[in-house]
């Protein structure tokens, strides 16, 4: 009979592992343990003091072992950066309406995002720290999470433009990374002592209230900012 032959799938790629392959679950099993122990220690110990071979101890396996499974503790402070990252999003998207002004909702963003880094101080500081390691592979990972909160700001500013909250000509993701870069300024005063946990959120609230002025129409940018309101509290 001609026509083509039938398509046939050929093997895996070497080392691919099929979804339903139990190792793959036991793997996720074993990386939310280790991930456990990190934080533990972590809060214990400080990030800086804890060592893998204590990670692995804490979760039950040999060092050996845990290689296997991340190559640094870093690694896994980028894994708590984006947990962290992704509670404050979700808290946002469920507290902060779309009909809200774009400053409040802004400002309800940051302010989430700040109350959860808040109780984890040492994470934040040793995140920021990274950043400054251009060479490092944490580095990219840091710098690839802030570039997902410049992106939901994008967002956020773009409905506000579309709404007649912003200037028209307004490069929303040229004013959305300003914002993010202003939000880093205040949480390296704070990492470095010169503010504490509540002068940092106020001092992103009266930056992102001056910066959002500058793009606003003449009207809404004449409009005195009001502090608290839309705040996480």
């Amino acid at each position: 009979m001609g026509g083509q032959a039938p398509f046939v799938a050929g093997p895996a790629p070497r080392g691919a592992l099929r979804p339903d392959d139990g190792r793959l679950e036991r793997g996720r099993r074993t990386r939310a343990r280790i991930r456990e122990a990190a934080r533990a220690l972590f809060r214990e110990c400080g990030f800086d003091r804890t060592t893998l071979r204590a990670i692995a101890s804490r979760a039950g396996m040999g060092a050996s072992s845990l290689y296997r499974h991340i190559r640094s503790k870093e690694e896994l402070l980028v894994d708590e950066l984006q947990e962290l990252q992704e509670q404050a999003w979700r808290r946002y998207r469920a507290r902060a309406p779309r009909d809200r002004p774009a400053l409040e909702r802004l400002q309800e963003l940051l302010d989430l995002e700040h109350q959860l880094l808040a109780r984890d101080p040492d994470l934040t500081t040793i995140a920021l720290r990274a950043t400054t390691h251009p060479e490092a592979r944490v580095a990219r990972q840091v710098l690839a999470l802030q570039d997902r909160t410049v992106g939901l700001i994008a967002e956020v500013l773009l409905q506000g433009r579309t709404r007649g909250e912003l200037q028209p000509q307004v490069d929303v993701l040229a004013a959305a990374r300003t914002i993010a870069h202003t939000t880093n300024g205040a949480r390296i005063a704070w990492a470095n002592g010169l503010l504490d946990a509540e002068g940092c959120r106020a001092a992103i609230r009266t930056a992102v209230a001056v910066l959002f002025r500058g793009i606003a129409p003449p009207a809404v940018a004449s409009e005195p900012p009001c502090e608290g309101r839309g705040g996480a509290g």
